[in-house]
């Protein structure tokens, strides 16, 4: 019989962590909070300072009797559960259970599941942290009291009842959704005409190639045939040049919420499939802890990157930088989301392996040098109604970061910064011109919320946390108030004025809009629900009292 029994959340993070401890310590999973608040009067004593009332669940009762007997049978017992408020809250109602002191108990506490980090830690036990215990118990307490209290209500006024619920943090979720749509469904379009034209230089090889000018202002249909029109005839002549440096710096290692988004934007997951899989990298000990609002990285990562930044691309693109919080109070857990180890990507198995990819090239690319660029802009003017075309174009002089790594972009439609080039071209050159086109564009109302795009919105106002995210997005879309879905466009004809060989066509071609996929729709039901709690519990409804109380949480955790 083992003389330590070691217990966490999950079996597969059991399963590592008993690898590394060998034979003196016996590890057990407690398969996630053991007791939750009683259904009857909210399990609130609200006459005794709110105080909660616990209950083991039935689905529960197997695995507290079988901690029992382990714990009463080991030497010492050790609370391993995660970093953050939850997981503080389990060690502390493991305490209450096993009728350990919370006081003494060894707490201790990792940010990655490798050997050195966990024998680290069992050298450092503490005691069970209160502030954080209370921070949980708050948000507890106070989202049970707002449920209880707003669903009734809406049972009785919606006439549906069971199936509904509101909630602090889901209510002010849907809200915003709601919000999006009717923006989008209020949008008038509005068309106007955008001129460009195609010119071809010759370069020093005596090659032809070819690039696009264009003015840089919004028509009217009537003054874009005019514009074309004066353009009959016309000579092009390079008029100014422009070179500028230029540079993109990394982005931050990834926090929870960052990297849901860029999941999303990359490999197309939805925020709990990354939230899956980024635990089972985790608990296999292949990166650090999966829900942090941290960007910061150990000293000891930060040499690990930089050598392999070294193996990889050479000295030359290796800079070290430190990045700060938004959040001051980023207390999930104290480091970025990162491999464990650098040189550990060969043997990831393959449902996690393109996230675990993204996780590798993110780290790297935070301490790697800015790309350099140069960006040319040339003025050309038209010999018959002194206007002038605008021509821009960006070449990369120095790869940097971009040599392992490329942010994703929320919109699909922009052109990625480095994909036009110019030809070497010289004030007073004569170009070549091929054709001007005047083509109709329209304008686009905002777009819909993707999971990833919601989970941004709401870190922004500074609702929820890095635990709460997936959970939230999960009760809307069950309760049946959003429904993620894809949107089929529709075809329209589009102007087009077409100037070639001193001729002016007009053309119609068709354009495919407003298609949209996986894409966050408010129900029937959602609209409903907000528009009821928005007019008679405005204040839960309002994203400040929303933020302001995660803030007064922050403050309970850092014990102020």
């Amino acid at each position: 019989m083992a003389k330590n029994l070691l217990i966490v959340e999950s079996p597969a993070k059991a399963k590592t962590i008993e690898k590394i401890l060998g034979k003196d310590f016996e590890v057990k999973s407690c398969y996630g909070h053991i007791r939750d608040l009683e259904k009857d009067d909210m399990g609130i004593d609200i006459k005794n300072h709110f105080k909660p009332r616990y209950k083991v669940p039935d689905e529960k009762a197997k695995v507290v009797k079988e901690l029992r007997q382990l714990a009463k049978k080991a030497d010492e017992v050790w609370l391993a559960s995660d970093e953050d408020r939850e997981g503080e809250s389990i060690s502390w109602h493991l305490a209450e259970v096993l009728d350990l002191d919370p006081k003494t108990t060894k707490r201790i506490v990792f940010h990655e599941i490798t050997k050195p980090a966990i024998e680290a830690a069992v050298k450092n036990p503490r005691s069970i942290n209160m502030n954080l215990v209370n921070a949980q118990q708050a948000r507890r307490v106070l989202d049970r009291i707002v449920g209880f209290e707003l669903s009734p209500v809406l049972w009785r006024k919606i006439g549906m009842t069971g199936g509904l619920s509101a909630g602090r943090v889901q209510s002010v979720a849907v809200r915003l959704i709601v919000e999006r749509e009717r923006e989008i469904n209020q949008f008038k379009t509005l068309s106007h005409f955008k001129i460009e034209a195609l010119l071809t230089a010759t370069d020093s090889n005596i090659r032809a190639i070819s690039f696009k000018a264009e003015d840089g202002k919004k028509h009217e249909i009537g003054t874009a045939e005019k514009f074309l029109q004066s353009c009959i005839g016309a000579e092009y002549t390079v008029k100014d040049i422009q070179v500028k440096p230029g540079k993109r710096t990394p982005a931050a290692p990834f926090t929870t919420s960052t990297l849901q988004q860029e999941a999303s934007r990359k490999l197309g997951y939805g925020v709990s499939k990354t939230m899956l899989l980024a635990q089972k990298l985790y608990e296999s000990g292949k990166i650090t802890y999966m829900r942090t609002d941290s960007v910061s990285l150990s000293e000891t990562a930060i040499e690990d990157i930089k050598n392999a930044v070294r193996e990889c691309c050479g000295e030359n693109f290796i800079e070290l930088r430190k990045f700060k919080n938004k959040n001051e109070s980023a207390q999930e857990a104290h480091e970025a989301i990162r491999p464990t180890y650098m040189a550990n990507s060969s043997d990831v198995e393959p449902d996690t392996k393109s996230l675990y990819e993204m996780i590798w090239k993110r780290t790297m690319a935070s301490q790697m040098k800015d790309a350099i660029l140069e960006k040319t802009i040339a003025k050309i003017g038209i010999s018959t109604n002194n206007e002038e075309l605008t021509a821009s174009g960006e070449v990369i002089k120095f790869e940097g970061f971009l040599k392992i790594y490329i942010e994703g972009n929320d919109d699909e439609d922009e052109q990625k910064e480095g994909e036009s080039r110019l030809p070497n071209l010289n004030v007073g050159q004569k170009l070549q011109f091929e054709e001007m086109l005047a083509t109709e564009k329209f304008t686009r109302s905002a777009a819909r919320y993707t999971e990833a795009s919601l989970v941004k919105k709401l870190e922004e106002l500074g609702i929820g946390r890095p635990s709460t995210y997936a959970p939230t997005i999960s009760t809307i879309a069950k309760r049946n108030y959003v429904e993620k879905k894809d949107k089929e466009g529709f075809k329209r004809d589009i102007s087009i004025l077409k100037l070639k060989e001193d001729k002016i066509q007009k053309l119609t071609q068709q354009e495919n809009s407003g298609a949209e996929k996986s894409k966050l729709f408010p129900t029937d039901l959602g609209l409903v629900v907000t528009d009821f709690l928005s007019k008679h519990f405005d204040e839960v409804m309002d994203y400040s009292f929303t933020a302001n109380i995660e803030e007064e949480f922050d403050k309970i955790a850092e014990g102020k």
